[in-house]
């Protein structure tokens, strides 16, 4: 089996239960995240409590994601200087500087090809705003994902040199492309920034930084491609100061860039810890400023009102961008990112919003078929889910089957069907390595192409295969047999209803940014009863509802969304109003410049 690190169930087993919910209405234990969360005495909590003067509950989430008061204030308040790592720890780098400083000093015209999702976008609009800016002539293009498929191809690097290129950039691709970029040798330079894993040892002959390369010894796996391109432009821009370039020059402003990065880390869904953490906070605030004009009109679009978060980006902004690539024009969220026209901008955001509904539509329709045929090959004993259909839009098969690992708590794997070759996406549930599959599968001939990392990969295989393929993925992730049909909830505390307040949600909002690797706090409110609920929304599917404490006085909103789709929904609507358990998540919620204090409830039991 190939795990990632530990395999979560394994963990998860020995932390302490929360509440004696063994099984939820939504079919989850609920669990402690950290056992010291469950532990009446803690010293190192009450220290922080009194050091920050803020509540033991939030000292004692603290305390269990090990900070301690040494390192509160750098988790508190992340700092990229200290973050930062020498670029040249990550293999050719420092030759990958050397050459694109030669371009920059010669002027030369440079082709820039990106993956046609948010990470690909970014890279390629940050590339391309700072070599331009140091006087560059720079050719982008995004392929399209139906028809020239992932990662570069003969006729789009030949039309770069059509146009006068000298020298090839990938981004967030590349690294499985040896015959593509081989083509090319001896004909035009070619560097590949990227994060996915290699196929073993043998790379694309050229300039590769990846720092998940076999002899990379950097460490820095967990970036994104575009942190990568930031990296290769924090090296680039140090080798030009070396050489004097800046003193008859003008130096780029790159922290203006991390609005870039940050919306890539997270849409990437990276881990949210040490470099990352330090990239995304600070890109929030670039971000928060709106002055990229293409974000900013995306933001108005999509109705985000606040400061820029990590659940703007990943709920409103990314899914916008990533909709151009999955089933309309893949250039489009490139444009928006690169656009200096308040005009423009605005009618690719309004472009790339209905786009966006066009995609929900889609996807809809083929969930609930695929939700079935999964649940049949979960009966049939199959550790892994492996559908695929004739009529099912490539854009939306990687969502569909990152739904299918969240409602089955399994590795999914969902194709398009088209002229005998099935051409999808993968997703997995944390402690699985789906990209260390793939490759297997690629080294076993099952796959006619095939990457990506632990939590999602792409891939592609001839219909005859599948069924080997699909016995390959159940036996190199047979753990996954051992999961619960539902992953664990876990749990940072409990408290009354009286003791969710506007302060304790303030106070956990300042543990942002949140994401893998430092997971917004899950909180359990203990003993209420729902006394109102209501459907709401264009199409019905978020349930709004009003929590009730024991008093009978204590009153707090709720919400749930894709209400049809949770389990525990009924139990918020039975009327008898029974005695409840929820969680989920406390906010403050701003509209209209007012301030409601909100509960996002993830699940509920009868107490």
């Amino acid at each position: 089996m190939l795990l990632n690190d530990t395999s979560l169930s394994a963990h998860n087993s020995a932390l302490p239960i929360a509440l004696n919910v063994h099984k939820s209405a939504g079919q989850r234990r609920w669990v402690w995240r950290h056992p010291v969360l469950a532990q009446d005495d803690n010293r190192l909590a009450l220290a922080l409590a009194q050091q920050l003067e803020i509540s033991e509950l939030t000292a004692r989430i603290l305390a269990g994601r090990g900070i301690t008061a040494e390192t509160v204030t750098s988790y508190l308040q992340p700092r990229l200087r200290d973050a930062l790592p020498n670029p040249s720890t990550l293999m050719d780098m420092d030759r990958t500087a050397t050459r694109l400083a030669e371009a920059v000093q010669k002027g030369e015209k440079i082709g820039i090809l990106g993956d046609y999702d948010v990470d690909g976008a970014c890279g390629t609009a940050l590339l391309t705003t700072v070599l331009r800016a140091l006087g560059c002539s720079v050719l982008t293009h995004i392929p399209d994902r139906i028809e020239e498929g992932y990662g570069p191809n003969i006729p789009a690097l030949e039309n770069f040199l059509s146009k006068g290129a000298t020298l090839i950039i990938c981004v967030d691709c590349g690294t499985a492309a040896l015959d593509v970029l081989d083509h090319f040798e001896g004909r035009v330079d070619r560097i590949v920034l990227d994060h996915h894993k290699p196929d073993g040892a043998r790379l694309p002959k050229g300039l590769v930084v990846n720092p998940n390369r076999i002899d990379c010894p950097s460490g820095l796996g967990h970036l994104c491609a575009t942190a990568v391109a930031f990296l290769a432009m924090v090296a680039l821009q140090r080798t030009l100061r070396q050489s004097g370039w800046f003193e008859q020059h003008k130096m780029p402003d790159l922290m203006s860039l991390l609005d870039l990065t940050a919306l890539a880390t997270i849409c990437d869904v990276m881990p949210l810890q040490g470099l990352n953490r330090a990239l995304v906070a600070q890109g929030l605030k670039v971000m928060s400023k709106r002055q990229r004009i293409g974000l900013s009109a995306l933001a108005d679009v999509a109705g985000v009102k606040n400061d820029a978060s990590a659940m703007s980006c990943g709920f409103a902004l990314g899914p916008r961008i990533n909709a151009g690539g999955r089933i309309a024009k893949a250039s489009h969220g490139l444009q928006l990112l690169l656009s200096t026209s308040e005009g423009e901008a605005r009618a690719i955001a309004d472009e790339l919003d209905n786009v966006n509904r066009q995609r929900q539509t889609v996807e809809s329709h083929i969930l609930d078929s695929a939700i079935e045929q999964a649940q049949a090959q979960i009966d049939q004993g199959h550790a892994v889910i492996f559908l695929h259909g004739s009529d099912w839009h490539p854009g939306v098969v990687g969502i569909v089957a990152g739904r299918l690992k969240e409602r089955f708590n399994r590795p999914a794997l969902v194709g398009a069907l088209t002229d005998g070759v099935i051409k999808g996406s993968a997703r997995s549930v944390t402690g699985l390595d789906l990209g260390a599959a793939i490759i297997l599968a690629r080294q076993n001939g099952l796959l006619l192409t095939g990457g990506g990392h632990a939590m999602a990969a792409g891939f592609s295989v001839t219909e005859e295969n599948c069924t080997a393929l699909h016995q390959l993925l159940d036996d190199a992730l047979s753990e996954a047999h051992t999961l619960p049909p539902q992953d664990d909830l876990l749990l940072d505390g409990v408290i009354t209803i009286n003791g969710a307040t506007s302060s304790l949600a303030e106070q956990l909002g300042q543990l942002a940014p949140f994401g893998p690797g430092n997971e917004e706090p899950l909180l359990a409110i203990s003993n209420v009863r729902c006394v109102k609920a209501d459907r709401i929304g264009r199409d019905g599917n978020t349930l709004r509802v009003i929590l009730q404490g024991e008093d009978g006085f204590s009153r707090l909103k709720g919400i749930i969304f894709r209400a049809g789709d949770k389990r525990f929904t009924d139990l918020l609507e039975d009327r008898s109003r029974p005695l409840l358990h929820v969680a989920g998540q406390l906010r403050i919620e701003h509209w209209q410049e007012q301030k409601n204090l909100t509960f996002f409830i993830f699940d509920a039991t009868q107490a």
